[in-house]
């Protein structure tokens, strides 16, 4: 026995609706995953939300409007609910767990390289550190030496001069 095509036409909108549910809810797992990877003041998290939102609004809008003329039928709103509901029971932990895992790894890995490629940096920083003190020291030494000098040749031009 076939379907009409109205009823097979609503079961499309319905199962886009549900797909549409589970993407959005995908998109904020991103902004989760986000917020795990660098800390987030309130206002930052408020502009993503806005911005999450003004997505979802454009998203629905052009679907409602693609699939079905712009009219809202609650069918639509629970297949999203429902799309949004069961991915977030089902895979949404899975999905940022693995994300945050892989991201991490990489965070790993190119830390690793960044401390190798530093490391000659470090050992000329600190040899370009022990020759300047060493610079220092016979500046301070040099500078001493002077001192003396300077100060012997004054006792000396003391005592000439005294003695006419």
């Amino acid at each position: 026995m076939l379907m009409s095509q109205d009823i097979v036409k609503e079961l499309v909108f319905l199962s886009h609706s549900f797909l549409m549910g589970v993407i959005i809810t995908l998109v904020y797992d991103g902004f989760l995953i986000m917020r795990n990877l660098m800390k987030h003041n309130m206002f930052a998290i408020s502009l993503e939300d806005l911005l999450f939102w003004i997505f979802c609004a454009i998203s629905v809008f052009g679907m409602l409007y693609e699939e079905n003329n712009g009219t809202l039928r609650w069918f639509a709103v629970g297949g999203a609910f429902l799309g949004m509901l069961i991915y977030k029971k089902t895979v949404s932990n899975l999905i940022i767990n693995v994300i945050l895992g892989i991201l991490e790894k990489i965070s790993s890995v190119l830390s690793r390289i960044f401390r190798i490629l530093v490391k000659p940096l470090k050992h000329l920083a600190g040899h370009g550190k022990k020759g300047c003190e060493k610079v220092a020291g016979k500046r301070n030494e040099l500078s001493k030496y002077a001192k003396n000098k300077l100060t012997s040749c004054k006792k000396i031009l003391k005592i000439i001069l005294c003695k006419r």
